[in-house]
């Protein structure tokens, strides 16, 4: 009696055991399916349509669509849009116009089309697969050159902001090549930025590009944000340098900036030394066409004084101030200001002798 008694223990035992491990498979175990959000999310992927929130986008050639249709999986299937911009849905007789479209609109003509074998079908559609827009580039004085892939509207700004923002180095003006036409130009919105330039191409193999204000951008006016396309290729040039050398507090080469003048650049440098030639400051510029730069004299006293205009720069001139330290005025006052007996001497032993009668 006691034998049996163990058995039927042992029996219960063993049962319950398999229930709680069958139980705990199937609510996440290794061997069991992870839940629906789960499986969604893992084919969705980090850059897919679905995981970033994308909307309002025109379908194009290469982009892929996943149609799911409820309790007739005969027509479920991942469909690409073909050169032609259009999609081929098995026993729909007519491919389905796809390209600048968007995918309600394509799923507004899928369901039209499945009420011939169908009674009020009920599809899901979305973008599984965004392939006709080239990324576009941006690159040079900006902190993360980068390839931008375009899977929305997106500016200007945008654009710059997702490559780290420019440099301390970056130049007056913004260069935007167009080299990819506009896949959907019937249904693109009107663009409010205007460039400030247009350069048009001179040879057969050259590109067209638009020349916006960074200075206008910065300060958030809207003709300098312009919309970018896919495959846009964005410059941002370094700044042209100019060099201030000679008697000044730290000589070193700038970034010209748009508008720097002479006073400006004199101040971004410390300022001049007290032994600075301030009267007759140098700029040596160069000239279009000729090796020897112009030779410009500038009296600093009388910008200082606001007896003369001060002098707007240009890229790449080198601005010398000369050190007066070797003249007589400027002696006499170093000895006087802490020269010391030993400078008094110096100094007096450097004049003139004369006799006096």
């Amino acid at each position: 009696m006691k034998a049996k008694y163990v058995l039927l223990m042992l029996a219960a035992l063993c049962f319950s055991s398999s229930s709680a491990l069958a139980q705990q498979q199937g609510e996440g175990g290794a061997g069991a399916a992870p839940p629906a959000s789960v499986a969604n999310t893992s084919s969705a992927g980090v850059g897919s349509p679905d995981a970033t929130g994308v909307r309002k986008y025109l379908l194009g050639p290469g982009d892929a669509l996943d149609l799911r249709v409820f309790n007739d999986p005969q027509f479920n299937g991942t469909y690409v849009i073909n050169d032609e911009g259009t999609i081929e849905i098995p026993f729909i007789e007519k491919p389905i116009p796809a390209k600048c479209r968007y995918d309600r609109e394509i799923k507004a003509d899928i369901v039209k089309a499945l009420t011939k074998y169908l009674v009020k079908p009920q599809i899901s559609l979305h973008v599984s697969a965004m392939n006709s827009r080239p990324p576009a580039v941006v690159f040079g004085a900006v902190r993360a050159p980068s390839r931008v892939q375009m899977q929305r509207k997106a500016h200007l700004l945008d654009i710059l902001a997702f490559a780290g923002g420019v440099t301390e180095g970056a130049g007056a003006n913004i260069q935007i090549f167009h080299p990819e036409p506009l896949l959907c130009p019937e249904r693109e919105e009107e663009d409010v930025a205007k460039p400030i330039a247009s350069v048009a191409p001179i040879e057969a193999t050259d590109i067209r590009y638009d020349l916006y204000s960074l200075a206008d951008l910065k300060v958030g006016k809207p003709e300098a944000n312009p919309v970018i396309r896919p495959g846009d290729i964005i410059i941002v040039p370094e700044a042209s340098p100019i060099y201030i050398t000679g008697a000044v507090r730290q000589p070193t080469g700038l970034y010209l900036r748009d508008g720097m003048s002479l006073k400006e650049a004199i101040a971004m440098v410390g300022g001049l030394q007290p032994t600075a030639k301030a009267d007759a400051i140098t700029i040596w510029r160069k000239k279009p066409g000729s090796v020897e730069p112009e030779k410009i004299v500038i009296n600093f006293n009388d910008i200082r004084k606001e007896k003369a205009h001060d002098i707007p720069l240009q890229a790449y001139d080198i601005v010398d101030v000369k050190d007066n330290s070797r003249s007589l005025t400027n002696t006499l006052r170093g000895a006087l200001m802490g020269g010391g007996v030993g400078g008094v001497t110096s100094a007096v032993s450097t004049l003139p002798f004369r006799v006096l009668y």
